[in-house]
């Protein structure tokens, strides 16, 4: 129980530290964000090639880290650009804290206990369920969006990230690691942390080429 609560604590000492560095350089955005990004991916490429064994696999984290620099970068980019960045920030970790904390209180059916063993449907539902409502507060607050069409994506972007939650527990078991490293306190490392990010941002940033194009991206995701 108190190990349980030393690592609650420094999750949350962690989390206090990284959420506004990560939010601050979304404002600022320009060489700020790409500075911080490109730092994100260099560690998550360093993780990957000390966790994995093989050609292919590290080739396979070459664009996983790629990925991880070039979406948020895009996402960024035009009109509503920072905004995006907010409402990804909100869903991926609205869907993280509430899964955590649901998962604990209500317990319930494993989501997939050969993969994570401890995530819950509760815990899904829950997190979803709360992005859902948290993405569709902040578009009515920053402009009229439309908030079906927020609500559907932010359910798209929740599931996601948990997909590349689990994604990433099933790397780790592969080759035998609890986590990806030890550079954050009580989180374990870099990757641990922006999975189910690196997976939203992903979707998101298709999504918004597909119906903005380049420099369009954040309206062709927002504005329906």
């Amino acid at each position: 129980m108190a190990d349980a609560a030393s690592n609650l604590t420094l999750r949350v000492a962690s989390a206090a530290v990284m959420a506004p560095l990560a939010l601050l350089t979304a404002y600022l955005g320009g060489w700020p964000f790409a500075v911080f990004w490109a730092a994100a991916a260099i560690a998550v490429l360093w993780e990957w090639v000390m966790l994995v064994a093989g050609p292919v696999w590290i080739v396979a984290g070459i664009g996983y880290a790629a990925v991880l620099l070039a979406a948020p970068l895009v996402l960024r980019s035009g009109e509503f650009g920072f905004l995006t960045m907010v409402i990804l920030f909100a869903v991926v970790w609205t869907t993280d804290v509430l899964g955590y904390f649901a998962g604990r209180t209500f317990g319930g059916p494993k989501l997939m206990p050969a993969v994570s063993p401890k995530k819950t449907w509760s815990g899904a539902v829950a997190g979803t369920l709360g992005a859902m409502i948290v993405a569709v507060m902040l578009a009515k607050g920053f402009g009229g969006f439309h908030a079906s069409a927020i609500a559907l994506i932010a359910l798209l972007l929740s599931v996601v990230a948990q997909l590349g939650d689990l994604l990433e527990s099933w790397i780790k078991r592969r080759f035998g690691a609890k986590d990806a490293s030890q550079l954050i306190p009580g989180h374990g490392g870099v990757m641990d942390r922006l999975d189910g990010f690196w997976a939203a941002a992903l979707v998101g940033c298709l999504i918004g080429l597909l119906r903005g194009g380049f420099g369009g991206a954040p309206a062709g995701l927002l504005v329906w």
